[in-house]
Parts: C-alpha cells; structure tokens; sequence
C-alpha cells in the first residue's frame, strides 16, 4: 500500500512514495480509503527533524499528515451506526511512526472520525478536521461571551479563517489582520474590523479598540508582540506552545489540537455547520503522492490561501 513518508528527516525532496504493510480494522475501529490529506505546518515539522526526537521511538519510515478524508471500506464490532461501509468521511489523524495521514489506507478509532459534509469533494473536507478542530479549541480556550471582542492574527490561513468564521457563529465581534491583498478574503469570511498585518499589529487593533480586546488567536505566531492588543484580564490563546509571560491578569493556554483527536460531536458539529453555510473550506492547490514535496516547498515559501492537498485517489 502506498504512503508518502521520510526515511531520514530534512528538506521536502526527502519525502517519497514508499510501501507500508495493509492495516485492518479492530473493534471500535474503521478503515479509511484515504482520497485526500492536507498539507500542514505541522507536517513540516513532522518532515524536517524538529520533532526527530519524539519520532525515534519508532522505525521510519515517518508518514506525516493529520487530516484526511475518503470512504469507509471496513467497519468492526463497537463502531456506532453513524458509520457505515461506502460513507464519505473525514477524520482527524495524530500521526505516529507510519501511521499518518499520507497514506492510501488508514485505520482510526471511530471517535476520530464523522461523515464529510454533503456536496462537498474529498479535498474540501480533508480541509476542515485538524484546522477546523484546532479553531474550536481555541475559543472554547479563550471562553468568551456573544457581544464580546476577539482579535484574530493569520486570519487569512486556515486556521485564522476558521475562527474568524466560529467566532462570528457564536456572536461575537472580530477583529483580524490581513494583507492588503487578502483584506477582502478575510472580510468576506465575516471580520468586523480588518487591519493591515505586521509586527506592531497589536497598536493598530488598540486603534479600533482603546481598552483592549477580550480575547485574542493567535494564529500568526506574533508571541509577545501582540499580547498588548488584549485588555487587563483578558485571555490569549497560542498555537504553537507560546507560554506567555503573566501580566495584567491575561490568562494565557496554548492550543494543542491533538487533546481533540476523540472529540467526534465537535468534528461533526464543524461538519453541520459547513452544511449550513457558516463555514468556507478553501483549497488552493492538489498535487499527487509523487508530488507531495513539491506541495511542502509551495507552504514554506508562504502565501498559501486555502489548503494544499496531496490526492491518492480521484
């Protein structure tokens, strides 16, 4: 069976198409006949050595890749009605030595995986488990109330969209940053207020709102420049581990999607509300298995608005 994977870690020629043994399905499991996985930054860190050490405990090859969506071809006792053989799903993957979610087949426990949402083509819902998932985290994280105010940084990417878009569901006003060239993508996702991205972003959200805003996602990775555009005990939310030094009472978490990886009724309250038309997925390009390293320089050179998406299978 084919898979996209690393032997040894480092630039994306390492990756290749290589073979790794069938898997089968055991009780409260299904298999996925994975169509579609998205490329993430966090499969770059998974490819280029920076999780090497967490990796070594088992043998490569190391197949990156925490989204994937395609059909249900094996279900075993425990799995509940919802899923059934020849369903259209997506799932949330937390890769493991060849277990990733480049892969032509796929064995996950049922809680990780929900029905794609209608109409929609098997990179489009690939799109939306982790990204999607990690944008809940977030403002369940951040914990605000319909009426109050969130600034998003990277509110362009994926996952900035995302809880652009959740936030707006749930009432409250959002602030978010943009490039000139991408203000109008990121308005049309539902943003209030769109201000001009940068390194002094947090003044310009000050600008807008004097005292602060409630609470901020930090999806472009700012760190300490943009904690002053959040009010005195307001909340800030990190996605790659930032602590956060304590100051003015701000309660700071970090968010780790892979506490989410069972949360089944959040992964498919995403999925109703893609089906309603609250949530956009967006892919930009689709590259096949033997292509993947050319979808992993496409990310790193940056830019990227929608997902990129390796396809095994039409």
């Amino acid at each position: 069976m084919r898979a996209v994977g690393l032997i040894t870690h480092g630039g994306p020629e390492v990756l290749q198409v290589v073979e790794v043994p069938e898997v089968h399905a055991a009780a409260g499991q299904v298999r996925i006949r994975v169509h579609a996985a998205t490329v993430n930054p966090t499969d770059v860190m998974a490819r280029n050595g920076m999780r090497a050490e967490q990796q070594k405990a088992d043998p490569p090859p190391y197949v990156p890749g925490m989204e994937a969506a395609g059909i249900v071809d094996e279900v075993e006792s425990g799995v509940p009605d919802r899923l059934k053989v020849g369903d259209a799903v997506m799932a949330i993957v937390a890769p493991k030595g060849s277990h990733g979610a480049y892969r032509e087949q796929i064995v996950l426990d049922a809680v990780s995986v929900v029905r794609a949402p209608a109409g929609k083509t098997h990179p489009e819902a690939a799109s939306l488990p982790m990204n999607g998932l990690t944008a809940r985290l977030s403002l369940d994280l951040l914990k605000l109330s319909p009426g109050q105010v969130i600034a998003v940084t990277g509110a362009a990417g994926a996952y900035g969209g995302y809880v652009v878009q959740l936030a707006k569901a749930e009432g409250l006003t959002v602030i978010a940053d943009a490039s000139e060239k991408d203000e109008k993508l990121v308005a049309s996702l539902g943003a209030d207020v769109v201000v001009r991205r940068g390194d002094d972003v947090a003044s310009r959200i000050r600008k807008h709102f004097p005292e602060g805003v409630d609470g901020l996602a930090d999806g472009a990775v700012l760190n300490e420049l943009v904690i002053p555009a959040v009010r005195d005990g307001g909340a800030f939310t990190s996605v790659r581990g930032f602590q956060g030094i304590p100051q003015r009472d701000i309660h700071f978490t970090t968010t780790f999607v892979r506490s989410y990886v069972r949360e089944f009724e959040k992964l498919d309250r995403l999925r109703q509300q893609v089906d309603a038309g609250k949530i956009t997925l967006r892919v930009a390009e689709v590259y096949p298995p033997e292509r993947a390293a050319d979808a992993h320089r496409r990310l790193e050179a940056g830019g990227t608005r929608g997902r990129l998406v390796i396809q095994f299978h039409p």
